[in-house]
């Protein structure tokens, strides 16, 4: 039976809950594009089943930020998802902040933990942008709520001139990355 991804591709494209904007650039188009290059990665391998948040770039997901992330959580719960990926990038005042991180609900050796350090180890390789580790955020919703273990991906910094270039002229080194990390922690690599 074929591993169940659930790729949430973080923020909306207009309205409530859109995400950061750096650099002319706007997060909620950069999620949903790796989101579905990670999707298209995961759809071509036997051992995993995907699906995505926002289907199409049109795609809105309740109808305030709270439902909208409630809506995400409660699709992955009625799939039956085995693993939770939420796809974000980061923002910072300080321009030069950089690199990939990952946010779990908290410590211990949990499936989560592991998985975030597998995501994070082969970004830093894809990418070569610095592994700035695992933060742990009990209080977000999507990682406290699921029922399957869940980590929050925060690919580079929209805000930094280098990371946004990365993500919007490279996007493919970043679903690669959070595929290979999917594939170590699965002993598939």
């Amino acid at each position: 039976m074929a591993i169940k991804i659930y790729i949430d591709q973080g923020h909306n494209p207009s309205g409530f809950n859109t995400g950061a904007e750096g650099n002319g650039y706007y997060e909620q188009d950069i999620t949903y594009d790796i989101g579905r290059r990670l999707y298209n990665l995961l759809s071509q391998n036997p051992e995993f089943e995907a699906r995505l948040s926002r289907p199409t770039p049109e795609t809105i997901l309740g109808t305030s930020n709270s439902s909208s992330l409630v809506a995400r959580v409660e699709e992955a719960d009625d799939w039956d998802a085995d693993i939770f990926l939420s796809l974000h990038v980061n923002a910072a005042q300080n321009p030069n902040a950089t690199g990939n991180e990952a946010l779990v609900y908290g410590p211990g050796a949990t499936v989560a933990n592991a998985l975030a350090g597998q995501i994070l180890e082969q970004l830093a390789l894809t990418t070569g942008l610095r592994n700035r580790g695992i933060v742990y955020r009990p209080g977000l919703y999507v990682l406290k709520e699921t029922e399957m273990p869940a980590v929050l991906v925060e690919m580079g910094f929209i805000t930094n001139p280098y990371d946004a270039d990365l993500l919007v002229n490279s996007p493919y080194l970043f679903s690669t990355g959070i595929y290979r990390g999917i594939l170590a922690y699965y002993g598939l690599l």
